[in-house]
């Protein structure tokens, strides 16, 4: 099951309270998870458990992270149907998922943990 829900979200921080701070999600991404206001958060449950996450912002993604990759193809195909995805400087480490899922891909962008993301405009 998929949810959307923001930091006001009623169970929310039930949901992602986990996430924010932990070690192992920032050690796997090179990234840090926020709770900012702005964001809408795309949530993939499995038996009722958060097993991946997107964070959008503004129709570009600020954070993603997985603890399997066929979660994150089943989520980041969900969203790409959905959202027209504006460039986003999302980690590295999902690049095959990106690619499978649709998205154009830059290596290119002077990081080394991450990549440039959009949805493919021509779709």
């Amino acid at each position: 099951m998929i949810l959307k829900m923001d930091n006001k979200s009623k169970d929310f921080y039930n949901i992602m309270g986990r996430f924010f701070g932990s070690r192992i999600v920032e050690n796997k991404t090179n990234d840090r998870i926020y709770d900012d206001n702005n964001k809408e958060w795309y949530i993939y449950l499995d038996n009722n458990s958060p097993v991946a996450f997107v964070s959008i912002s503004s129709d570009v993604i600020k954070n993603i992270y997985s603890i399997n990759n066929d979660f994150l193809i089943e989520l980041l195909t969900y969203i790409n149907k959905r959202i027209k995805i504006k460039d986003s400087i999302v980690t590295n480490i999902y690049s095959d998922v990106y690619n499978s899922c649709g998205f154009i891909c830059n290596n290119d962008n002077g990081y080394k943990n991450f990549v440039k993301i959009r949805s493919d405009i021509n779709e």
